[in-house]
């Protein structure tokens, strides 16, 4: 860098995730190795769009002493605004009718006005491609990937993962002492609007009957033979593993769709396929949606050190003149991948995954 004194912006852009202080940390104090100054956004770029809707006008000085004393659990210091979209902002006109403005302009020149030579931003996949966007325009940006879905683009972990999968392992193990004992069928329905990683992985370590992904379309008279075979074995049914994203490939089984009559799609898989299992099997079932609660907790050891790796990273970037890129763990190293190759599709479980192998050879009903 040329620049002696150098003033970074950092943020969180869409839903929240546990431990995002770590990735927080992680760029603060390997900005204060160089110098530089960091400054936090609050709620997304809300801060810096409606500044008077915050006491201390959007900004939080962020230092060693701040972020070392920070909390590894919650969503993080600096909040999050998993709607806001700075090219579609709503307002209301002086005819009282609502519309959607472009004001990235806006925000670009409070970038300015704030002297911040780049935003360091931490986001999911909706957010990240805004950060493309304004990219495009002309700020100076560096991502890290977070997700409890897995599902973006150019890296093999996303920030909070780790922590979801343990979290939603540990409730299934829970969750299998109550299948066995009660002798009826659990379908638990985890996130994973596109991507199945969560509902597959889980489901391998909890040593379900079945799981249930996007990826596959699922034939559930397939998944009750399997279910009835292990109990004419005089095993006890246990637990079905259900992606929120998961679709069905028989036309008789047909999901509400999205926005016809529901505004949520939480639990609409999981309570049409306990349904159907238990009219299949003749077992009774029980259904239990995890939803957001993978969201909260105590980060894991892997995601802490993640978060901080990631933080470092992101500053590194800057400190090589890196720009319009998104921290990546590539195993065994870091990388840095152009956000136009990270925001162009969703990362899917492949068909030749070894995870679906190792499904498979369990003896874990895919549905196909």
């Amino acid at each position: 860098m040329n620049k002696a004194t150098y003033r970074i912006g950092i943020n969180i852009g869409g839903s929240y995730v546990s431990g995002t202080n770590a990735v927080i940390t992680g760029a603060v104090l390997a900005a204060n190795e160089l110098g530089w100054e960091v400054v936090g956004i609050r709620d997304w770029f809300d801060g810096l769009l409606f500044r008077d809707r915050y006491p201390d006008r959007g900004l939080v000085q962020l230092t060693p002493q701040v972020v070392e004393s920070l909390p590894a659990v919650a969503g993080g210091i600096l909040g999050v605004s998993p709607r806001s979209d700075p090219f579609f902002v709503r307002e209301v006109t002086p005819n009282n009718d609502v519309e959607e403005v472009d004001r990235s302009e806006d925000l670009l020149e409070s970038i300015r006005v704030e002297n911040m030579d780049a935003v360091v931003s931490i986001v999911g996949q909706e957010a990240l491609a805004t950060s493309w966007k304004l990219n495009r325009k002309g700020l100076k940006t560096v991502c890290v990937p977070k997700s409890i879905e897995n599902d973006v683009v150019g890296t093999v972990l996303s920030f909070g993962y780790n922590s979801a999968l343990s979290y939603v392992i540990d409730t299934l193990d829970r969750i299998r002492v109550a299948s066995e004992t009660l002798r009826r069928i659990a379908v638990v329905e985890v996130l994973g609007r596109h991507a199945g990683w969560l509902a597959l992985q889980a489901g391998i370590a909890a040593n379900a009957d079945a799981v249930l992904i996007p990826e596959i379309p699922y034939d559930l008279y397939k998944v009750s033979r399997r279910i009835k075979s292990k109990i004419e074995m005089g095993r006890s049914p246990t637990i079905t593993v259900v992606a929120e994203g998961a679709t069905p490939i028989a036309e008789n089984i047909q999901l509400p769709r999205e926005g016809s009559r529901v505004i949520e799609r939480s639990g609409l898989v999981a309570e049409t396929v306990a349904l159907e299992l238990q009219r299949l099997t003749d077992y009774e079932t029980f259904l239990i949606v995890l939803g957001p609660l993978v969201r909260g907790g105590t980060p894991t050891a892997v995601d802490r050190q993640l978060g901080m790796a990631y933080g470092a990273a992101a500053v590194n970037a800057l400190k090589e003149d890196r720009n319009g890129v998104m921290v990546a763990f590539q195993p065994p190293d870091v990388a840095f991948v152009p956000l136009a190759e990270a925001v162009n599709e969703v990362r899917v479980v492949p068909a030749n995954s070894e995870f679906l192998q190792v499904a498979r050879a369990l003896g874990i009903s895919l549905g196909d």
